[in-house]
């Protein structure tokens, strides 16, 4: 019986149906958010993936194109992620407190926000695409053959932040798996499409490297239609009202008051990770380099179900404290912090007992191979509290207080782990070692600090 109801639920999670997570059973609520938005996350991967698979075929400066554009392209993530917070956060209280005209209110705002911002950002990414990879520090053959890839993934800035924004939408709707089916549908034309872009169809020789930006751009946008067509139809507890488009600078002040705290997390936190490959390239050389990649991406692999989870507490918190119930919502990040536990042993089980297969799957170079074990043991024993601090964060962000994780990451990251990492590495001559150890450490300082700030309560007094 129990298991005939746990399929019933994971349908009914998959499905979408409507459910007021205000009320009846908590853990039944954070299956039912969790479920999507696992899939969702894993799906958003599969677009860098696809892409890489295919152009690695076409050599080493289409490979460098890639790479450059992809690491300015996270700066729209960073923009997509804060407008995608707060729509999340302003919608979860509106829908709490009933108010589903003021939910249309703030999601249509949002998209009026991301609108003015975005168009900005594409129509100089695609005007200047050549001087920014030249300022990335790419070669004039790079710049030669990549710079349509360029242009092309710049100028549609518009679909990648449309696409994060309104999943987020939805997500406060409590709806995660219309964001889910965004990215079916997102990541499925992405897949068709890359191969043929590319390389051609029968006589046609295809578009080369300019094909991956094409299909990817068109891919994501298809994402975005479905989406607008949903709105439109009006059929779930979001749907567009044309006179909501009059833009409310009320609710646009709001927007962006919790959006750009929520934008430089991100920026921070992957800023931080970025300085950490540094120091393990400087430090441990080519080979403690790779090494490091290949646990990373396995490291990242895995914590997408924790970040579901976190998703999940955000929605719960944001609706709840709608509802005027903020011990349900608090009781909601701690039943989800729980479950991140459980799951997050496993995954620490399986990195310090088991490292070894996993890195070989990657490569069958000794010292790669030693480097990577070594780097999983050592980063994987922080994972427990990784998970806490993840759903702390989400929590915080999903009442709508994006400050306080904002500078917690700013002082966990940079005032704490990358000097941290440098005083191991450099000064006590632990090589690429010590910014592994810097890593479980700053996460573990990280998480205590947000589960004390959490349970002060202040959160639970924000107004959006």
């Amino acid at each position: 019986m129990k298991f005939k109801n746990a399929i019933k639920i994971i349908g009914q999670a998959i499905r979408g149906d409507e459910t007021d997570y205000t009320t009846g059973n908590m853990n039944k609520a954070i299956v039912l958010l969790a479920i999507p938005m696992i899939l969702e996350l894993s799906l958003e991967s599969v677009f860098a993936v696809v892409d890489m698979f295919f152009v690695g075929k076409l050599g080493p400066s289409a490979i460098a194109t890639v790479g450059l554009t992809e690491a300015v392209v996270t700066l729209i993530y960073s923009v997509a992620i804060g407008l995608s917070a707060a729509a999340t956060a302003m919608v979860a209280r509106r829908i709490g407190e009933k108010d589903h005209d003021g939910a249309n209110t703030a999601a249509i705002q949002s998209i009026i926000v991301s609108i003015a911002v975005t168009i900005f950002i594409s129509i100089l990414g695609a005007i200047y695409a050549p001087d920014i990879l030249r300022l990335m520090g790419a070669s004039d053959e790079v710049i030669r053959e990549g710079h349509s890839f360029s242009r092309i993934m710049y100028g549609g800035s518009l679909v990648i932040v449309l696409l994060f924004l309104i999943n987020g939408i939805y997500r406060g709707a409590g709806n995660a798996a219309m964001a889910m089916r965004s990215l079916w549908i997102a990541s499925g034309m992405n897949i068709i499409l890359c191969p043929i872009l590319i390389y051609g169809l029968g006589s046609w020789e295809g578009y080369g490297l300019k094909g991956a930006a094409i299909a990817t751009t068109i891919g994501r946008g298809t994402g975005v239609l479905y989406q607008v067509y949903h709105l439109i139809k009006g059929d779930e507890s979001i749907k567009i009202k044309w006179n909501a488009f009059k833009p409310d600078f009320t609710v646009i002040k709001s927007l962006v008051d919790i959006a750009w705290p929520a934008t430089f997390q991100f920026i921070l936190a992957s800023g931080s990770w970025i300085v950490l490959a540094k120091i393990v390239a400087d430090e441990g050389g080519t080979a403690a380099s790779a090494g490091y990649q290949i646990a990373i991406r396995n490291l990242v692999f895995f914590i997408l179900p924790a970040w579901g989870l976190s998703n999940a507490a955000a929605t719960l918190v944001g609706q709840n404290l709608g509802a005027k119930q903020p011990d349900r919502a608090e009781k909601s990040v701690l039943l989800t912090a729980k479950y991140n536990v459980v799951f997050m042993s496993f995954v620490t089980l399986l990195f310090v007992a088991f490292p070894s297969p996993i890195i070989k799957l990657f490569s069958n170079e000794p010292e790669v191979i030693r480097v990577g074990i070594q780097s999983l043991r050592i980063i994987g024993t922080g994972f427990i509290f990784y998970g806490i601090g993840m759903v702390m964060m989400q929590a915080f962000n999903g009442s709508g207080d994006t400050r306080t994780p904002t500078w917690v990451n700013a002082i966990g990251f940079w005032g704490f782990q990358i000097p941290l990492a440098l005083v191991l590495s450099k000064y006590l001559n632990m090589g690429a070692v010590g910014a592994f150890i810097a890593i479980p450490v700053s996460e573990t300082a990280i998480a205590i600090t947000c589960y004390i700030l959490f349970k002060k309560g202040k959160w639970k007094e924000t107004k959006v």
